[in-house]
């Protein structure tokens, strides 16, 4: 009976254990789906991670590019702005000059009439005087009283000064003309030393001596230059800038100084100019001032970039100068500064442009 009963609960312990191992099996199935599913989770997870800071990266090289493009376009605006206020400048100074150089020209023109009219006037005045020494008492007495001596001198000295300051005019107004150039919108083989001299005589109310300071100095090392092709008036408006630049660099040096300062150490322009490699034109534009700070030097050319007090200067001149000849004229555009000791831009561009450039 015994053996029966151990039996019966042997059998009841092997369905039991047989009951465990399946269920043991099912677990470990479970587990082992459980452990895959979490894997696969965790590298869904990682993935969505990466695709996410790759997806940020993106976003902020993207945010950057857009910053860039907003910041060139700005930066363009401003560029065409200048350009457009130097086209309207160019061609009001183009209208000035030609509406003054009409009257001008008929003074001129007559000029040399009345000269000749007023010497056989006064050959006619000498005459009656050879020949009439004694006139009548009421000739006499006008005579002195309009001094006919000194306005026999006088007048031929009057004509003379009125004949100088017409032709001195006329060379502004051609200047003016010359300098903006509003004919050669196209390269055209110009002389750049014609360019440099016109610029220079528009500039001449700042170099000449005044009350407060001796003259300024310009010194002109021109090489022998054959004409250069360049847009000739855009080229202008880059020696108007670096020499503008110049002048207050120097009108600011002054300031620190004596008259008498100035008059022993005088401030001084000097241009020079030459060929390089028989296919470049060098144009150096030094000034003897205070120099460019070092901790300033890599910005002269960015846009808006300016020294200068607020309602002085904008800041484009420099970056549109760059512009002009490195994209215009494919040349280069660099400068070279001691402070204390005073700063040297050197312009260069090629003498014939095999192709067109354009911004």
């Amino acid at each position: 009976m015994d053996n029966q009963d151990d039996s019966i609960q042997i059998q009841e312990l092997k369905k039991k254990n047989r009951i465990l191992q399946k269920k043991l099996e099912r677990c470990e199935t479970e587990r082992h789906q459980l452990e895959t599913d979490i894997g696969t989770k965790e590298f869904l997870l990682k993935k969505v991670i990466c695709e996410l800071e790759d997806s940020r990266t993106d976003l902020q090289h993207r945010s950057q590019e857009l910053e860039n493009t907003l910041d060139s376009l700005h930066k363009m605006q401003a560029q065409m702005i200048q350009s457009e206020k130097m086209s309207a400048l160019g061609q009001m100074v183009a209208g000035i000059a030609h509406e003054i150089n009409n009257p001008v020209s008929f003074i001129y023109g007559n000029l040399s009439h009345i000269k000749q009219y007023t010497h056989d006037l006064l050959r006619l005045v000498e005459l009656y005087h050879r020949y009439f020494p004694n006139p009548p008492a009421e000739i006499q007495t006008e005579r002195k009283t309009i001094d006919l001596d000194f306005l026999e001198k006088d007048a031929i000295m009057v004509l003379n000064s009125m004949n100088i300051g017409t032709e001195r005019i006329r060379d502004i107004v051609l200047s003016l003309r010359n300098f903006s150039r509003l004919d050669e919108s196209e390269f055209k083989a110009v002389d750049i030393h014609e360019g440099i001299d016109n610029t220079l005589m528009i500039l001449q109310h700042r170099i000449k001596a005044t009350d407060k300071s001796p003259e300024i100095q310009i010194i002109r090392d021109y090489g022998n230059i054959s004409n250069v092709e360049c847009y000739a008036g855009q080229l202008n408006q880059v020696f108007m800038n670096i020499l503008v630049n110049a002048l207050d660099a120097l009108e600011e040096l002054n300031t620190k100084r004596t008259y008498q300062e100035i008059r022993d150490h005088p401030s001084r322009i000097t241009i020079r100019t030459s060929v390089v490699d028989l296919e470049w034109v060098k144009i150096a534009i030094t000034d003897n001032g205070s120099g460019i700070r070092e901790s300033i030097q890599k910005q002269i050319f960015n846009p808006f970039f300016t020294t200068k007090p607020v309602g002085k200067g904008t800041g484009m001149g420099m970056a549109i100068s760059y512009q002009i000849i490195t994209k215009k004229h494919g040349g280069k555009l660099e400068f070279f500064s001691t402070p204390g000791k005073g700063t040297e831009f050197v312009v260069q561009i090629p003498i014939q442009q095999k192709f067109c450039l354009i911004i």
